[in-house]
Parts: C-alpha cells; structure tokens; sequence
C-alpha cells in the first residue's frame, strides 16, 4: 500500500511531499473533508491505496483568471472532478427558486463557492486549458445528469452532462472500481475501444449509433431531440431507464444526442463484504482538511462521529435518487469492519462517546437481501416495498440488532444513535409486526437509539398521492404511531414521533393537503416541517412534474406547476394545523424544542 499521506491542495504543500509530478488532480464544489462520507476523500483514498499520487483542488474560483485551475500544473494521468456532494442546484436553490444564503459544504457556510452547473462549468474550464488531458467527471450531479434529464431551474430537457461538459467519461454511482480501472486503462495506454468496455462509466460517440439488440444485451432510447418535441418519448426513455438502474444485469443503453450518442455501459455487480470493507478500510484521518484550520464547515459537523453501514437502499420511493445513484441492491460492510471503526472514533478530537448515526440511506436494510438470490438475479422490480413487500425479501432484524449490542459494548461508546432514515414497513404490517425480530427492533429502537425524537417520513396521509410517490398506505403509519406510544407508555419514557411530509408532489392538489392538515391521527405530534417537492434529474417524480404522466403506466397525474400554488400548498398546512388544539406546529426556519428523555433504558 502506497504512504498515507493528507492529500495536497497547494503548490507548497505538494512541494512538501518531494513529488516532482502528480498523478491525478480531483477538482471539486465541496471543501475537502477526509472522510468516507464524502465521495471525493473515498476516490483519493482508494486510488492512494493503488500507488498512485493525488492532489485535490476544493472549490476553485471559476471567476478570475483561473489561477486554481492552473496552479498545479499538468498531471501525469488525468483530472477528474464532480460538484460535491449535491447536485449544484439543488445546493444553491430552494423548491420555490430562491437562492440559498449558504452552503453547509463550505467553510463558515458561506455561499457562492461554486458555480450553478458546476460539472459543465469545471470540465469546460479544464479542457480549454489543457485540451489534451482527460477529464473524467463523477459524483451526484455528474451521475445522475448522464442521460437526458428534466431541468426544474430551467424548466426544459437538458442532454446528457456529457455531451453538455465535453468530458471525455462519466462514471456513475460509487465510483471505486470503475475509477480505478479507468485510472489503470490511462496509464496503460488502452485504445479508445478498450477504454469503452470498462463497466460503470459513461461516454459520448460521435457517429452512427448502432440499433438497439435486445438479444446482444444493448437497449436504444428515443433521441433527445424526440423527447424535446414529445414528453411521451421522454416519460418512455426514462421507464427503461429506470427499469435497467434497478436489475442485477442490465443492458448497455444507447440514447441519440445531436450528431452521436451517449452509451452508458451496465455497472459493477454489488459489491461483496470484503470490497466494502476494503473501501473503509482506508486511511482517512476523518477530518477537514489543515487548511481550514479554525473554520466550520456544518456538513462536517453532521457526520463526523457517524458510521455508515451498507450502501443502497430497495425502497424505490419516486422522488428519491438514491436507487439511481447507489443501486437498489444492499452492499453490506462486515460487522468487524465496523466495530473496528467504532474503536476508533475516540481517537478524533471533541468525541464523548456519542455516535451520531449507525446507518446509511435507509438504516435498517442493514444486511437484507432476498431469500433466493437466483430470484433476485432475474428480477425487473424498482421497489422491494411497493407496491407491497416482497415474498423473497428477508427482513429479519436480528444481525442489525446484534450489531448495535456490540457497538454499544465497545469500550468508550456511551450511545449510539440512529440519525438515518427507516423503513418502518420492513417491520410494521397495517395488522401487527412482520417476525419475531420486529417488536424488539422498534423497541430498541426507540428506547436505545433514538436521541430525543424518532423522524420517520409517511410523506403524505392520502394514498393515491402515496401511490404517485411508491410509499405504503398512511394506515402503516397509524399503526406505527400505536405501537410507539405503547413502547414509551410501557416503558415511562417520553421520546417524540416527527413525521416528514412532502407538498405539491404530482397527485397532489390542496384538498390533499387540507385533509393530510386535519388528520386525526396527526393530533398531538410535533410536526416538524412540510417539503416543498423539488423535481431532481432521474426521478420518477420528476418525469411526472414535467411530462404530465406516470412512467410506470403511462396514464396522466394531475402536477401543480404554479409557485405561488406550490406555496400555498406548504403554507396551508401550517396555517391549518395552528388552529388545531393540541398540535405542535414548528415552520422549517424555528429551533424545535427536543423532548425530555429519561435516562437510557436497561435490557
């Protein structure tokens, strides 16, 4: 394994470390954090492992004369870059347009330091500079731009980032072994050919483009000019697309772009336990970097005594992208993987032994997988959940279970918390609990590991709007709500159940929200915040906001498009809950109060 060394970001630092030349240069929209929450410290880390000497320029200024741009010279291999760890505009922009006055990935939270499109703006910079060196583009709003995409900020289709930017590849979800193979294929030399069979990773060809053959595992979209004049074409493209994002094999797919076309080649299988924790296994120092000594940087404060435990999530919610971006597919870390990362947290400065969250997109998908993997291989589902659970899907709770008792028998841990999402129909039926490891799951759950206040996100209380967005009935939700306050009657606690809901998502009219602001089950809970529904590219949502129809049937969704409407929709529901007697109410801009606790209750 190469010298874990802190990456450079400077001339003088990289003059430090004796190098006489760098290998690769990342460039990206975040301050450099080194840590594994971070995909722009994971690639550094896991290319470092390799041998190979990286250097990392965080928020260049693209507004004088390029100077960050420049200041480390040509590398030897290739640059690559992404826009953080956010789409960019959805960093900078509220749901209603406005811009944000901060960015919790810069230091002190300031904002303006990076550019709208910040993927486009980087790449086109870099290849006017140095027009012979590769740029490979990655992260959030790279991956999930690949391919033609509905632009909410400027309300129209845009193409793939690619053919947009003029990189030269995109690599798509988590990026350690397609980056590392394209790392290996520059250095080697490989043919333009070879370097286009490297699974995971995006490229656009100028020319001809070849007729899609199913029998030769290739998929051909409709053009993007064809879903410019048509939203049908555009809601069909993204059904297939979507269709092939959650298979264990899918096919290449081939969308026309002006005067090529765009071939995303099929991604890496799931990662095994040994590759996921070859990727923390790493050296990451989990700090910011020395340069911004005395600064704070909020999104590292929100993670830095966190622990992630798996990648992927099955849910297939409409407006999320985490399927799209990580896989449906759960990629669990060895419980010793972990537990070696627990230990080590009480070598970071300020720790107390609380760990913030043992999770990852959906916390309690910790090590689930189907019964019969040979089904699982040849399945077309988007969602384990909906539109009900799957036979094949395993739910048990006792792994994750054992894993916190361990977690917390750790010398030096006083509590861990579960600050992630969770599924509460992985273990919830509308008429009991799913096994036996479910009842004393939530228990755990919220008696051992729930820091004041249990979010969990029904979304909405009608269900043809939670049919638009692929949730469980709000029945679920009512019976949740039954056995948590048993929990806490039984056990003489007093932790808070926050419910999340989402407004103006297609389906969604303001009777919808009129009668989610009324109902009874909702008396008595705090009621933390309404999101106003933000389309984001590759989502199901998304396609419905834009096209009108559903992409799963084709049929058409009623789509509030009017701001001042969408505002209505999301202030009603404050306004309406305040009259109600009993109620919390708590807009998005106050401090909400946390629930007394009792002391930790003993098993």
């Amino acid at each position: 394994m190469a010298e874990a060394y802190m990456f450079p970001t400077s001339v003088k630092e990289v003059q430090a470390l004796g190098w006489d030349y760098i290998d690769i240069i990342l460039f990206s929209g975040d301050a450099f954090i080194d840590h594994p929450s971070f995909g722009t410290a994971v690639i550094a880390r896991w290319l470092q492992k390799w041998g190979y000497r990286v250097a990392v320029v965080p928020q260049p200024n693209w507004r004088d004369d390029l100077r960050d741009f420049r200041k480390l010279g040509t590398p030897r291999l290739y640059f690559g870059l992404n826009a953080g760890a956010m789409d960019s505009m959805v960093n900078h922009y509220t749901a209603s347009k406005r811009l944000r006055h901060d960015d919790a990935y810069t230091p002190d939270g300031k904002a303006g330091a990076r550019p709208d499109y910040a993927v486009t703006v980087y790449t086109k910079i870099l290849k006017e500079l140095f027009p012979d060196v590769p740029v490979i583009i990655g992260g959030i709003e790279a991956s999930l731009r690949r391919l033609t995409h509905y632009d909410y900020w400027k309300d129209c289709l845009l193409p793939s980032v690619l053919y947009t930017s003029g990189a030269d590849y995109l690599c798509y979800g988590m990026g350690e072994r397609p980056m590392l193979e394209l790392t290996r294929g520059i250095e080697k030399g490989w043919s333009r050919r070879r370097m286009q069979r490297i699974p995971q990773i995006a490229f656009y060809v100028k020319g001809q483009v070849p007729e899609g053959d199913a029998s030769a595992g290739t998929l051909r979209l409709h053009s993007f000019e064809e879903c410019c004049r048509d939203k049908r074409a555009f809601a069909e493209n993204f059904h297939w697309i979507e269709t092939h994002a959650n298979m264990m094999h899918p096919d290449t797919i081939l969308e026309p772009v002006r005067e090529g076309y765009v071939q995303i080649n099929p991604p890496f299988p799931p990662a095994s336990t040994e590759e996921m924790d070859s990727f923390w296994d790493l050296p990451f120092t989990k700090l910011p970097h020395p340069r911004y000594n005395g600064k704070r940087i909020p999104a590292y404060d929100m993670i830095k005594f966190s622990v992630n435990t798996h990648r992927g999530c099955f849910g297939g919610c409409n407006f999320c992208t985490i399927a799209a971006h990580q896989g449906k597919f759960i990629q669990s870390r060895s419980e010793a993987s972990i537990l070696k990362e627990v230990k080590q947290l009480k070598e970071l400065p300020d720790f107390a032994g609380n760990i913030s969250d043992v999770g990852a997109p959906t916390a309690n998908m910790y090590g689930m997988q189907g019964k019969n993997l040979e089904l699982c291989d040849k399945c077309r589902r988007r969602s384990c959940l909906f539109p009900k659970r799957c036979p094949n899907l395993e739910c048990d709770h006792t792994r994750l279970m054992e894993l916190y008792r361990r977690i917390d028998s750790t010398k030096g841990i006083r509590h861990s918390y579960i600050g992630s999402g969770i599924r509460y129909d992985l273990f919830l039926t509308e008429d009991g609990f799913v096994n036996e490891s479910s009842k004393p799951y939530l228990r755990t759950l919220v008696l051992d590991h729930t820091s004041g206040r249990l979010k969990v996100a029904p979304e909405h209380t009608e269900d043809h709007v939670l049919q638009k967005m692929a949730k469980p009935s709000f029945r679920l939700f009512e019976r949740l709500r039954k056995e948590f306050d048993r929990v806490n009657r039984e056990a003489g606690t007093h932790v808070g159940l926050v419910p999340y809901f989402i407004s103006s998502h297609p389906g969604c009219t303001m009777k919808d929200m009129e009668r989610l602001a009324s109902h009874p089950a909702l008396k008595g809970i705090w009621m933390d915040q309404v999101q106003d529904f933000t389309p984001t590219p590759m989502t199901t949502s998304s396609v419905m906001y834009y096209s009108g129809l559903d992409p799963r049937d084709m049929k058409p969704v009623f789509t509030e498009r009017d701001p001042e409407k969408k505002q209505r929709q999301k202030s009603y529901f404050f306004k309406n809950s305040s009259k109600k007697g009993g109620k919390h109410l708590q807009s998005s801009k106050q401090s909400p109060i946390i629930a007394t606790r009792k002391p930790k209750h003993k098993k």
